[in-house]
């Protein structure tokens, strides 16, 4: 009853923190893991968790969404979905022991790219600018990521969004989270076929992330995004050192 309590509120945290900014797959990946769920398991369980989140923070901020200029949503989807599926085969395929050795650093690269994402995408955007099939490229790159792992990936596809459009951050976050539900409940669909997923803990961890990502989504128009996301990425800073000092301390 209390690792399921710990899930739980590990579930409401990562809810909450996707519908402010993202980055909530650095609290349930871990937390999955300390309460005894094989790596693989914790990240295909955690997967399964927070995409019906994803999809109440969409509803949440339904009347925001904005289409992207020159490619079509459904399109976005497409390659979503596509890039969801090659990601999730992926990990299916991948030996237990090398993603244990793998873990921490996929972190490290999600730590970065969260605290760093908006940033370098800003940086790029003065002297980048992309058309629509480089734009279906990145997101199906993004949609294998996302499906493989997923950390920091919403901050990754506004990044690269920033490349083709000069749209605020906050009219892009209903794309964000309809895309990133697209990516991870193909994904997930894999995982439960291939029986990779621990039920009684993922039902803790959906109900705690479906509150938490609907709560933030309705008050998130009241925190400063900024200051949000500098608290979350030293949150997940410090979540990944704790990770790599038990894994190779």
């Amino acid at each position: 009853m209390n690792d399921l309590l710990l899930i739980a509120g590990a579930g409401l945290l990562a809810g909450a923190m996707n519908g402010v900014a993202g980055g909530g797959s650095f609290v349930t990946l871990p937390a999955l893991i300390a309460v005894g769920v094989p790596s693989v398991n914790a990240n295909a369980t955690s997967t399964v968790a927070l995409v019906p989140s994803a999809l109440a923070s969409a509803y949440a901020y339904r009347k925001d969404f904005v289409g992207f200029p020159q490619v079509p949503f459904m399109m976005m989807a497409a390659v979503s979905v596509l890039g969801g599926a090659g990601g999730a085969l992926l990990l299916t395929i991948t030996p237990q022991r090398i993603f244990d050795f793998v873990v921490p650093w996929l972190l490290l690269f999600g730590v970065v790219a969260f605290a760093f994402g908006r940033q370098a995408g800003e940086w790029l955007r003065e002297r980048v600018h992309v058309g629509p099939r480089a734009l279906l490229a990145a997101q199906f790159c993004l949609g294998v990521y996302g499906g493989y792992f997923g950390g920091a990936v919403g901050i990754m596809m506004m990044a690269a969004w920033s490349l083709m459009t000069s749209k605020s951050l906050a009219a892009m976050q209903p794309a964000r989270n309809l895309l990133n539900a697209a990516m991870n409940a193909t994904a997930s669909s894999l995982f439960i076929l291939g029986g990779l997923v621990w039920w009684r803990p993922m039902l803790a961890m959906l109900v705690g992330a479906v509150l938490g990502g609907y709560l933030a989504a309705h008050y998130a128009r009241r925190v400063d995004p900024a200051k949000a996301r500098v608290a979350i990425s030293l949150f997940n800073a410090c979540i990944t050192a704790a990770i790599f000092w038990k894994t190779y301390g």
